[in-house]
């Protein structure tokens, strides 16, 4: 070949996607000897592969083998073409023509379709020459014979696959083909089960006379198989009443039940030629310990008497796919009706949903980035969504009465159960996922789930599926789906959208929808339509929920309409509605006692915060009974507790998890009792500070022994809490200020400080909590942020004898122990207390303050904000009283042990006391402290957002108005209260702080 043509074939290589140049040109050198056939008519039929280098080798290693086969193929347009996807995509079917070249010429000449059902199982049976439901021979030839011709239908549906334009479109007609050569294979293998039998261990008319039908379940059932899948059946044998009779029952269910084994068999065994796939029986009743082979009749009596409401959802997709067609049709005739009315079982939803939790729980950690079917925003995510809400609306509306997930997806929102938007996301993801799962099972035939960890695969897998263009694209397309996917099922699996229609109350059915929506719209819901489908889904269907929500469900919507927020409100009701299902207690408060419901109606129409937190700690409905429920629980109960968990979890991330739940519950409970007035803002404040220690506490033990190796266990290091946090003032949404310190105690200074930084690093990763954020805040640090993190305890003692300035020695003020070593808290209080109470006042150092405070002012305060609005840096604000108390703090705490508190309003009432401040003074500023401090939490609780601004919309300014237990329309009253107190408190501070 002349050097031109030869670097014209390198450059057509590089295009087709070869990797090694030299090696494929020596490849096809090869191949074209081998095969009689000029180099450039093979390069001529490549096609755009997944893996060419691959595919070369492959088609090379057959080739060597048996020339003969590959030749036609590789001259034929259509054939060459379906041979090269193959070998590109699958290693498998690489390997398989190996084994089998004669079945090559099956791709001659075929244009790419996709075989239906009857042409599946005529081509099987064929195999085994098949008559009369009995095969040719029973040996394990037949099996053989059947395996191969399986696979050679795979490859014509796999060809058909991978030569698609558009992959996705086509994985519904994909998947239901594979299902039905599933199918058609148990057919064939049954037809030589019974020829095995007969010759063997039974008349021929004996086994001839037992029926025997397979259910195919799962994705089998549903017609949308993967490749290489478990496929899940199960047996159900009979015979007609003469054969009973003349056989006896339990023979007849012996022969059914060594039929089923063969079967099994001839589909999974060790054989000259690979098996094909597993055959799982495991959905039958009782799992791996019941009978493999029920009758009908004893199906049906264990599915009325002691079936889990998981395995009426396994049902779901139930379909007879081989064997005797009228024992099959009775079969899913039978079980229909237990399956579409499973939904009515108590706690039918909680128990699917825990179902999916604890599949996801169950992965390997490693895995879990990687899972395409059952990790977080996976295959099993779309798939555990659209069955529930198909059981849960199957119970009335046939309609969405589907076995496959797409068409069941379809019926959903056709009718209103599901938007479309929503719809749109999972049906799309869902097709793509699918066809990822396809091809990563296609590359070695093997039964997979996982996106490839390596790059080279991930570029194979972008090639192969069509739906990208590198390793990076695909994987970032994983990501993307992930997280679209994940969206949409938490937000319909845990709150599903369970009606489009509204039906209001037993006394006012006869109302139109018009009407109803007018209604609504009169008493104050914004939102009148989605109100409509939050009431049809608490009201619609015959269970004993349902009906006690239709009786209270028209005092509860005038009770919402006179919150703050009705249509949050009642969204936020129904989800609590829908995690707690049909539980008992619950609906014997909302029925029981008006008190609780009327309460449950105030805080969640008045707070975002506790209905956001409600939806997942459900259990806290009961609490509205009872006031002592709402109260704090002490320092010591909860110190008890945490302790618990951490011996019942020696797992850092399974005690943190613990953690965080006591921490959400806690919260929540303040945030009730806050709201409905059990609590004073006092009270709050310290409960808040309470959750707040014992969560830091837990943290800091739990992390420690997974930070601190055995051999380094004489460090000590304690957590300085600071600012709100160490006065114990915190209000709903601030953050923990906190210092860090340590002392090696005989470890090495440096390997002391890196175990530090370590402990520091895990208290703030493990502390993260998205539903309830708990920011570990340490800027009040020496040096603020650039100082290091954490410190040993002779730093701290040199940097404050040596440069500390007055802003630190200030923050110490309010600097108290929380968590680690006491001696060490001790000890580091000893030098902080020269700090904070000095005995020989520092007048540079007030000066130094007040400058510093008037710097705050003036550069601190968010820009576009009215300073008078600023709850905390504004004129009067919590600033303003925080520093007076300081400044006084610093001043005369040296000679007035009485003022050495990190309370604010403790040190501001000992002032008044000892004569520094007089008591109308006292009065202003706590006062404001306390107002603003009241303000902020409302505005957090209102919103679920943390917000140091009085908002100007009036709508928020009267829900915040609501909260302090302002009458209804106090917006303005509320505003012109804080511009009171705030005005006074700071003509008080400019006095007393600056004059």
């Amino acid at each position: 070949m002349a050097t031109s043509d030869r670097s014209h074939t390198r450059t057509d290589l590089v295009r087709y996607g070869f990797g090694h140049v030299d090696a494929a040109e020596a490849a096809l050198d090869e191949l074209a000897l081998l095969c009689g056939i000029d180099r450039d008519a093979i390069l001529s039929r490549v096609v755009t592969v997944g893996d060419p280098d691959a595919a070369l080798t492959g088609i090379l290693r057959v080739a060597r083998r048996d020339a003969a086969a590959v030749a036609p193929v590789l001259t034929d347009h259509r054939g060459a073409a379906a041979l090269w996807a193959l070998t590109g995509a699958s290693e498998g079917f690489a390997d398989f023509y190996f084994r089998r070249p004669a079945q090559l010429a099956d791709l001659l000449g075929r244009e790419p379709t996709v075989p239906d059902a009857a042409e599946l199982t005529h081509e099987l049976l064929a195999s085994v020459e098949a008559v009369d439901g009995f095969a040719a021979d029973g040996g394990e030839a037949s099996w053989v014979a059947l395996r191969v011709r399986y696979r050679t239908l795979l490859a014509r549906i796999a060809a058909y696959d991978l030569l698609a334009p558009d992959a996705p479109a086509h994985v519904d007609l994909v998947a239901a083909a594979l299902a039905d050569a599933a199918g058609a294979a148990l057919e064939a293998s049954l037809a030589v089960a019974r020829t095995r039998l007969s010759a063997s261990m039974f008349p021929r008319d004996d086994v001839a006379a037992v029926a025997l039908a397979i259910i195919g379940m799962g994705k089998t059932g549903a017609r949308e198989l993967n490749y290489v899948s478990d496929v899940d059946v199960i047996f159900v044998g009979d015979a007609d009443e003469a054969t009973t009779e003349r056989l006896g029952g339990s023979r007849v269910v012996d022969i059914a039940t060594r039929l089923a084994v063969q079967t099994m068999r001839g589909i999974s065994s060790m054989e000259i030629e690979p098996p094909l796939w597993e055959v799982d029986a495991n959905l039958r009743p009782e799992g791996k310990q019941g009978a493999l082979v029920r009758t009908l009749e004893s199906h049906l009596s264990y599915y009325d008497r002691w079936a889990s409401s998981w395995e009426f959802q396994a049902l779901l997709k139930a379909r007879a796919i081989a064997g005797d067609p009228d024992l099959g049709a009775r079969y899913i005739e039978a079980v229909a009706p237990k399956v579409w009315s499973s939904a009515a079982r108590t706690n039918f939803v909680d128990s699917v949903q825990r179902m999916r939790e604890r599949v996801t729980e169950h992965i390997p950690a490693d895995d879990v980035p990687f899972q395409l079917k059952l990790g977080p925003g996976g295959i099993r995510d779309v798939e555990f969504t659209v069955q529930l809400l198909q059981l849960v609306h199957g119970l009335t509306d046939a309609t969405v009465r589907e076995r496959g997930t797409l068409p069941a997806l379809a019926a959903l929102v056709d009718g209103g159960y599901i938007g479309r938007a929503d719809a749109a996301v999972f049906a799309s993801d869902y097709r793509v996922l699918r066809v990822l799962e396809h091809r990563v099972q296609l590359r070695r035939l093997s039964r997979t789930h996982l996106m490839p960890r390596e790059e080279d695969e991930r570029r194979v897998l972008a090639r192969t599926s069509g739906l990208a263009g590198s390793a990076a694209e695909i994987w970032e397309l994983w990501e993307r789906i992930k997280r679209d996917v994940r969206d949409v099922h938490v937000r319909l699996f845990y709150r599903p959208l369970l009606s489009a229609v509204a039906s209001l109350g037993e006394g006012e059915r006869t109302l139109s929808p018009e009407q109803a929506h007018d209604r609504l719209t009169a008493i104050g819901f914004h939102d009148p339509a989605g109100a409509l489908r939050h009431i049809a889904a608490l009201t619609s269907g015959l269970s004993r929920k349902a009906t006690i929500q239709r009786h209270l469900m028209p005092v509860m919507l005038r009770w919402f309409a006179d919150g703050v927020d009705p249509d949050y409100g009642l969204l936020a009701f129904r989800r609590v509605s829908e995690r707690l299902g049909d539980t008992a207690w619950f609906l014997r408060v909302l029925r029981d006692s008006s008190g609780a419901a009327e309460r449950l109606t105030r805080v969640l129409s008045g707070s975002r915060y506790i209905g956001e937190l409600m939806e997942w700690i459900p259990e806290s409905v009961a609490w509205l009974d009872d006031n002592a429920l709402l109260r704090p629980r002490s320092g010591v109960a909860l110190q008890d507790e945490a302790r618990a968990i951490q011996t019942r979890h020696p797992e850092t991330e399974e005690a943190m998890r613990s953690v965080r739940a006591l921490r959400r519950r806690e919260l929540l409970r303040t945030a009730m009792g806050a709201v409905l007035g059990v609590l004073t803002i006092d009270e709050i404040a310290a409960a808040l500070s309470t959750i707040t220690d014992v969560a830091i506490q837990a943290t800091l033990r739990a992390v420690r022994r997974e930070v601190v190796p055995p051999e380094d266990d004489a460090l000590d290091f304690s957590v300085i809490a600071m600012g709100r946090l160490g006065g114990a003032e915190l209000g709903f949404g601030s953050d923990a200020d906190v210092m860090y310190v340590y002392r090696p105690n005989g470890v090495d200074p440096q390997r002391a400080h890196e175990l530090a930084l370590r402990l520091v690093a895990a208290l703030r990763a493990s502390s993260e909590d998205h539903r309830a954020p708990l920011d570990l805040d340490a800027d009040l640090r020496p040096e603020g942020r650039n100082g290091p993190l954490a410190r040993s305890l002779d730093a701290y003692t040199e940097y404050y004898r040596r440069w500390s300035l007055s802003w630190e020695a200030q923050a110490l003020l309010r600097a108290r122990g929380v968590a680690g070593s006491v001696k060490l808290v001790t000890a580091f209080f000893e030098v902080a207390d020269e700090v904070r109470y000095p005995r020989d006042v520092d007048v540079q150092g007030l000066r130094e303050i007040k400058r510093i405070k008037a710097r705050v002012e003036s550069e601190r305060l968010p820009q576009g904000v009215r300073p008078e609005r600023h709850l905390k840096l504004g004129p009067g604000g919590l600033s303003d009283v925080e520093w007076l108390v300081q400044l006084l703090q610093h001043e005369h705490a040296g000679r007035l042990p009485a003022l050495r508190t990190t309370s604010t309003l403790a040190a501001l009432s000992v002032a008044v006391d000892e004569g520094l401040i007089p008591r109308p003074a006292y009065e202003r500023l706590s006062e404001a402290w306390r107002l603003a401090s009241r303000l902020r939490s409302a505005n957090t609780l209102l919103s679920g957002q943390t917000s140091d601004v009085l908002p100007t919309d009036r709508a928020r300014l009267e829900g915040i108005a609501r909260l302090l237990e302002y009458p209804p329309g106090s917006a303005t009253r509320v505003e012109e209260d804080w511009m009171r107190a705030s005005r006074r408190a700071r003509q008080v501070f400019e006095r007393l702080f600056y004059g």
